[in-house]
């Protein structure tokens, strides 16, 4: 599964320097039998990361229900080598970032009862480095 984008204005953009700015208000998500993964702080995941997350649930959950995937990594960071020398323009894209609000839901999981879709859940917020809250709306 491919979460980064399939084209881009630019080829490379600036490295995000400051953390996503911090909201302290929690999105409300107003459907019965469905499980959300909060995040509770700011900052940047990246591809990988969340690809480790959603396999992890999708194996807890026996591919049962539906999985939502809401950040999507759109930014680009680039580095060079460690043995380039100074000069002769930006490195390569090495990997892709999703910016992640705090209070923002990052997976949504649908159509599963609460003895499946809470371990999935947690098993898949292990593989996520923020701090995150696990909600049953």
């Amino acid at each position: 599964m491919l979460l980064q984008p399939k084209k881009t204005k630019y080829k490379k953009y600036f490295k995000p320097r400051a953390l996503p700015k911090i909201t302290t208000k929690t999105q409300k998500l107003s459907e019965p039998g469905c499980f959300a993964i909060i995040s509770l702080e700011s900052g940047y995941i990246n591809v990988q990361q969340l690809e480790a997350a959603r396999q992890n649930i999708r194996r807890k959950i026996k591919r049962e229900g539906k999985l939502e995937i809401l950040p999507l990594a759109d930014k680009a960071i680039s580095n060079k080598p460690t043995s380039a020398r100074m000069g002769k323009g930006k490195g390569k894209v090495n990997h892709w970032v999703a910016p992640i609000l705090a209070g923002k839901p990052l997976l949504l999981l649908h159509g599963i009862n609460k003895e499946q879709g809470l371990p999935a859940l947690k098993a898949g917020a292990n593989k996520l480095p923020l701090k995150i809250k696990i909600l049953d709306l």
